[in-house]
């Protein structure tokens, strides 16, 4: 798995989810983080969030999401819209399974937790979340496995065209800006292409090593470079 870069200072966070000990919970596993972790909002629906935050904000680092909100089917529409705004998402959810796993992180999800995996996934998740830096949990890690077991990554459409644009570009600014997302969501795609690779034992940490792996597996031609 993953070990996150710790940021250097506070992280604030906020809690959306439709249960009570569950925003109890996470307010105590983060009461003597050091690092510390601030919950600055708790709300139970997504609307009620995006009421207050349509748009992201440096107040907050990272919004933690529960995959089911009320009506018991995934929200896979909050996660987009919240997404959308510019903030950086860790799903939260009793959910293990994979195709759910992938969907949320093919949509942009920094990181998917089952909330059995307990504290220090979650902590590890978050700080690396801050820091836009990757994380991979146990379920996650399975989940990936999966989708990679043909030898080459199973990135997502959106991945690919993260990718795609980033080699044409001189910087992920002006990727956001092409594709009408947040930096914070290229680099959160960017992160995940480099996961799947490491996670087949095809590592590409650099811009250059990603490139030669996506022209090996086809996902562009040199000519696209």
């Amino acid at each position: 798995m993953d070990q996150p870069r710790e940021p250097a200072s506070e992280t604030s966070i906020v809690i959306i989810d439709d249960h009570d000990v569950i925003h109890t919970g996470i307010s105590t596993w983060c009461a003597d983080t050091y690092p510390p972790i601030r919950i600055i909002g708790n709300y139970f629906t997504a609307d009620d969030f995006l009421a207050d935050h349509s748009k992201a904000s440096d107040e907050i680092d990272v919004v933690l999401l529960d995959l089911e909100l009320r009506s018991r089917r995934p929200a896979f529409e909050a996660l987009d819209t919240i997404i959308a705004s510019g903030h950086r998402v860790v799903m939260y959810s009793h959910i293990e399974h994979a195709e759910i796993i992938l969907e949320c992180l093919d949509r942009g999800a920094c990181a998917y937790l089952v909330k059995s995996e307990g504290r220090k996934h979650l902590i590890d998740a978050i700080y690396a979340a801050s820091a836009e830096s990757a994380y991979t949990g146990p379920c996650m890690a399975a989940a990936m496995a999966q989708s990679n077991a043909t030898g080459r990554p199973s990135l997502s459409s959106r991945e690919k065209e993260v990718l795609t644009a980033w080699f044409q570009t001189e910087s992920k600014e002006l990727v956001a800006q092409r594709l009408c997302i947040s930096v914070s969501t290229v680099q959160t795609h960017l992160q995940r292409a480099r996961t799947k690779y490491a996670a087949i034992g095809r590592p590409a940490t650099t811009k250059s090593a990603l490139i030669a792996r996506a022209i090996q597996d086809g996902i562009l031609s040199v000519e696209e470079v």
